[in-house]
């Protein structure tokens, strides 16, 4: 498998489905793990370190998880091919542009990804559209199961499962949520929700993760405790608790806007309109937040029957001219995929030449308009 044949399309738990989707990108848990018997990854040689690559590899290849898996060797992978890994959020910056031998083994639908040879020896993830945390904790544990049969984990029976760094001991669970949440921001209120957080003991990161800033108001919130806690807890806590209490903000933030500001409301998709529709050139970051205002007025009206004059003329040219997806319509998806496939990675892909700068801004331009004037 190529990478050119998933780069030309959104993964599957980035399509806009599953529950509370309209604030909800996805779900995502994460475990890291050690092999019994050997050094932590920074105390290795390069010679151990192949040596864990290709016992884990070879495990993973062979799991039946209902998926067509393949795998990458990272470190030979061109540089333009991991940080599309990394726009698809697939393995982490830290994998993709470190050092050493180092792999991924990655699921079709792109629902399951291992990175070897990140911090840990291993780490496995399961990512599903919407709030889907058991159903990610179910599959996650299953194929961690899977392969717990197949080799002896470094664990102790006071610490739990050991990890590189002290952070991810115990369960060495990480729970992340991607959120959008624009309409706290405009209220000026995000402030307050990351204070919250962080008081919380949660860890707010960017849209591309661990020392990446808020794009697209889009940000993801993470447990930051894994010692002393179960896995089931933390992930309950996170979906019965945390995150419909920050929807609930969300959701009264955006009535809050409708009902006292709504001239705000529409100038914001007004403006978001008019730019994306006309613009000759647009960075990534205009990009991404010009789009979570649109991405904001299509859900306002599909979940809450809003149709002030700005959304109402944006579902109307959506009729007119939405046909990335399909014919007459301009959905979720369909501005979904201009996040995704605008992003420097993929527009380099997709048209099969590196760019500068001036020129990704040009194409990224071309591509929104194309999508927005029909």
């Amino acid at each position: 498998m190529k990478l050119t044949d998933i780069s030309g399309d959104i993964n599957e738990w980035f399509n806009g489905s599953g529950p509370l989707s309209e604030i909800v990108i996805s779900s995502r848990i994460r475990l890291a793990r050690n092999i019994a018997g050997y050094k932590f990854l920074s105390r290795c040689t390069v010679a151990e370190k192949s040596e864990i690559l290709k016992k884990l590899r070879d495990i993973l290849v062979s799991l039946e998880l209902g998926d067509e898996i393949f795998y990458l060797a990272v470190d030979k992978t061109p540089v333009l091919d991991r940080h599309l890994l990394v726009e698809r959020h697939l393995i982490s910056r830290h994998h993709a542009f470190g050092k050493g031998p180092r792999g991924a083994v990655i699921a079709q639908r792109e629902s399951f990804t291992a990175m070897i040879n990140e911090e840990d020896h291993l780490r496995i993830q399961t990512l599903k559209g919407g709030l889907q945390l058991a159903q990610c904790a179910e599959r996650i544990n299953r194929i961690d199961d899977m392969i717990e049969q197949r080799i002896d984990y470094a664990f102790s029976p006071r610490y739990g499962y050991l990890t590189a760094c002290p952070t991810n001991l115990g369960t060495g669970i990480r729970v992340s949520v991607m959120l959008h949440l624009p309409a706290l921001k405009m209220t000026g209120q995000i402030e307050k929700f990351l204070n919250a957080s962080k008081d919380m003991g949660l860890a707010v990161r960017g849209l591309f993760g661990e020392g990446t800033e808020a794009a697209g108001d889009f940000y993801q919130l993470s447990n930051q405790v894994s010692l002393g806690v179960s896995e089931a807890e933390v992930v309950a806590q996170f979906e019965n608790v945390i995150i419909p209490e920050i929807v609930g903000y969300e959701n009264a933030a955006r009535k809050q806007l409708l009902s006292k500001e709504p001239d705000i409301l529409d100038d914001k998709i007004s403006r978001a309109m008019a730019l994306l529709r006309n613009a000759q050139l647009i960075s990534s970051q205009e990009a991404l937040f010009l789009l979570s205002h649109l991405r904001m007025g299509i859900n306002m009206h599909e979940r809450m029957g809003v149709s002030t004059p700005a959304i109402k003329k944006l579902c109307d040219i959506s009729a007119a001219g939405g046909k990335v997806d399909k014919p007459g319509s301009l959905s979720i998806t369909t501005i979904n995929r201009l996040f995704m496939l605008t992003q420097p990675a993929h527009l380099q892909l997709n048209c099969g030449k590196t760019l500068d700068a001036a020129h990704r801004d040009i194409l990224r331009a071309k591509i929104i308009r194309s999508a927005l004037n029909g």
